[in-house]
């Protein structure tokens, strides 16, 4: 199976999880199982929240973002070519606090 993110619409999702601004997303999502092009401009985020049934995976493209983890902790510069893991029952968000477009790739598999 080929999934075209370059011929996918890309979908705004406000305030996503209790984000600031728009979450902005290409997704394929199939038998709880999605993967994702997500996009967070300059001061957007996807707000903090635990993930039950499933865990994720975002690998950062390009651009500068923090992740706040389940401890609340806040890993700053999370840059491209790293990946951060939520497992199942964990808890995660994830800021654009640069001047730039936030890119990344994430999966998100049912456990």
């Amino acid at each position: 199976m080929i999934i075209d993110f370059l011929t996918m619409d890309e979908e705004a999702k406000p305030n996503f999880k209790g984000g600031e601004k728009e979450y902005n997303v290409k997704m394929f999502n199939t038998d709880g199982n999605k993967v994702m092009r997500g996009r967070l401009v300059p001061g957007a985020s996807i707000g903090y929240h635990t993930h039950t049934e499933d865990q994720e995976v975002i690998y950062i493209l390009e651009g500068e973002g923090s992740l706040v983890d389940s401890e609340g902790n806040v890993i700053s510069k999370v840059l491209p070519g790293q990946a951060t893991l939520c497992p199942k029952g964990e808890s995660h968000s994830l800021v654009n606090k640069s001047d730039k477009d936030l890119l990344f790739f994430a999966v998100v598999t049912a456990v």
